[in-house]
C-alpha cells in the first residue's frame, strides 16, 4: 500500500447535504484528497459558497441543487455524478433533518418530513448509485446515522426512528450487494459542534445534559466524523460492511 487513502484520488464522491456542517467538511476532506466531489443541497447560495472552497483542492468539483425528499432529484443529482464523471465510486448520504418536538406534537406532515429526508432519500440515492457501482463491480456507501439510531432522548421521536432505519437498511443493502463488491457501512456521530447546533446549545441546561453524556471532553467536530468516512472510503476498510462505527465520544458506551 503506497500513501494512506491516496486510492482516493480521482475517485467519484457524492456527499448529500454537503454545503454545511458535517456534510461540508467531509466533502472537503475528499477534495483535498484529489477526488471528484460531487455536493448536493436546496440552498443555491450555499452550494456556490461550498463549492468555491472544493475548487482550492479540486477545480473539477461540482455541486447540484435539488430537494432530495424528492425521488427524481435523487435520481438526478446520482445521474449528474455519472454524466460528468463517468463513475459513481463513493455516496455519502449526509442529508438530513430534525423537527424536534415532544412525541405529542408530532404531526404527520412533521414525520414525512423527517423520515423522506433522513431515510427514504437515503435508500433511493444508494439505489440508483448502485446501478452504476453494481455494473464496475466496486463502490463504497457511507450513510451519516446517530447515535440516536442506539438511544433514545427528548423530542426526536422521527428523528429516532429515521436513523434507527437507516442502521438497518445499512446492514440489508450491504448483505444483499456484499457479492458484487459494493460495501455499505455507516458512521453514527454524537451532536457536533458546528454553526448550524450552535443555536441549539444556547439553552445552556440542554447543553449541560449532552456534555455529561459524553465521556470525552467536550462536543465532537466535524473532523471526528470526516475521518471516520474517510476510513470507510477507502482501501483500510476492504474487508467492512454493514458496519456502523459510533463516534459519540463514549454516549453510548453506558
Amino acid at each position: 500500500m503506497g500513501a494512506y487513502f491516496s486510492e482516493l484520488a480521482g475517485k467519484t464522491v457524492i456527499v448529500t447535504g454537503g454545503s454545511k456542517g458535517i456534510g461540508r467538511d467531509i466533502a472537503r476532506t475528499f477534495a483535498e484528497l484529489g477526488a471528484n466531489v460531487v455536493i448536493s443541497g436546496r440552498n443555491q447560495q450555499a452550494l456556490d459558497d461550498a463549492l468555491r472552497e472544493l475548487h482550492g483542492y479540486n477545480p473539477s468539483c461540482i455541486a447540484v441543487a435539488g430537494d432530495l425528499s424528492e425521488v427524481a432529484e435523487v435520481r438526478r443529482l446520482i445521474d449528474t455524478a455519472a454524466d460528468t464523471f463517468g463513475t459513481v465510486d463513493v455516496l455519502v448520504n449526509n442529508a438530513g433533518v430534525n423537527i424536534a418536538k415532544p412525541a405529542m406534537d408530532v404531526t404527520e406532515s412533521d414525520w414525512d418530513t423527517v423520515l423522506d429526508l433522513n431515510l427514504k432519500s437515503a435508500f433511493f440515492a444508494s439505489q440508483a448509485a448502485a446501478k452504476y457501482m453494481l455494473a464496475q463491480k466496486s463502490g463504497r456507501i457511507i450513510n451519516i446515522a446517530s447515535q440516536m439510531a442506539f438511544v433514545g432522548y427528548i423530542k426526536r421521536a422521527a428523528y429516532c426512528s429515521s436513523k434507527g432505519g437507516m442502521v438497518q437498511m445499512t446492514k440489508a443493502l450491504a448483505v444483499e450487494w456484499a457479492k458484487d463488491g459494493v460495501k455499505v457501512n455507516a458512521v453514527a456521530p454524537t451532536f457536533i459542534e458546528t454553526e448550524l447546533t450552535a443555536k441549539m446549545f444556547e439553552d445552556e441546561a440542554f447543553k449541560k445534559d449532552v456534555e455529561n453524556r459524553i465521556l470525552l471532553d467536550g462536543l465532537a467536530r466535524p473532523k471526528d466524523i470526516s475521518g471516520a468516512v474517510l476510513y470507510l472510503a477507502s482501501d483500510l476498510a476492504n474487508f467492512v460492511t454493514g458496519e456502523t462505527i459510533k463516534v459519540d465520544g463514549g454516549w453510548t458506551a453506558i
